[in-house]
């Protein structure tokens, strides 16, 4: 898309580095000085495709809208590579950044908050949730950044994977030859269950952790999250510990729409954005 004029983009900046390579992101903020609530926002595609570029049209919509976006590229898996828990670490590392750099980058360092899809929805939900405890917190010490907490006060997820045991099993029946989730883990729950729950989100929707609000978006056509065993179950486990949570249910939608144009007339993305909007001038 075109480069804006009224907004401030800052392409490639740097937050970490991690097996030797240098991560980055893309800033889009409010081209005015200031001290601006944001979000970091996680792409979807598996933990294994995707770039930050999927985030090219909500950076400009939230920044016209007085936010900071700040979107990433997380490690992704290739072979054996860069499986769990280096996207977490990824993520967490964003979010120290963010906080650490809150001057520089027009942030608000108390008003920062995590969206994503699919993959992303459950990056952003499991740090939220877990990444300021075992066995998240402190795996990478020789960060600049590393004790700096991870917690936010949002979460945006848009039909994400929140329990990897049930995607394990519904993927089984519908996708046998592209189990991402083991691909992901580098097991199979026939090995090791622990490891699933470890890596779920839903593990750790428990009253001690419900100072994050979140807004979970879902499609009612998605066969890739099921609606049923995904965000419902998930919802259902937030409100039963005390979180402040809503839902957005999109009619007619599938999976992998989160990327396109918000301005088409007939985009599910339009249809989400002034409720995502509105949850966040009431929470964020």
């Amino acid at each position: 898309m075109p480069e804006a004029h009224d907004i401030d983009i800052r392409r490639n900046v740097p937050f970490s580095a991690h097996d030797g390579g240098v991560l980055t992101g893309d800033c889009y903020a409010p081209v005015d000085a200031g001290h601006y609530p944001a979000l970091i926002a996680l792409h979807g595609g598996a933990w294994k495709v995707g770039t930050a570029e999927s985030y090219q049209y909500w950076g400009p919509y939230l920044a016209r809208r007085g936010y900071v976006l700040f979107s990433i590229n997380y490690r992704l898996v290739q072979g054996t590579n860069n499986r769990y828990p280096a996207a977490v670490h990824d993520a967490r590392a964003a979010v120290q950044f963010l906080r650490s750099r809150a001057a520089a980058l027009k942030v608000d360092p108390d008003r920062i908050g995590c969206m994503g899809d699919s993959a992303g929805a459950h990056l952003a939900a499991l740090v939220a949730l877990a990444g300021d405890s075992p066995p998240f917190l402190a795996a990478s010490p020789d960060d600049p950044y590393a004790g700096v907490s991870t917690k936010v006060k949002v979460v945006v997820g848009v039909y994400g994977v929140y329990d990897l045991l049930a995607q394990w099993q519904h993927d089984q029946l519908t996708r046998p030859r592209d189990q991402i989730t083991e691909a992901w883990l580098g097991k199979s729950p026939i090995e090791s269950k622990q490891l699933f729950y470890e890596a779920s989100p839903l593990t750790y929707t428990t009253i001690d952790r419900n100072h994050t609000a979140f807004l979970v978006v879902r499609g009612t056509e998605d066969d890739i999250a099921d609606p049923r065993t995904q965000s419902q179950a998930f919802v259902t486990a937030l409100k039963q510990a005390g979180f402040f949570v809503r839902t957005v249910i999109v009619p007619g939608a599938p999976h992998f729409w989160m990327w396109d144009p918000i301005d088409e007339p007939t985009s599910h993305t339009g249809f989400v954005a002034p409720r995502l909007l509105r949850f966040l001038q009431n929470q964020l």
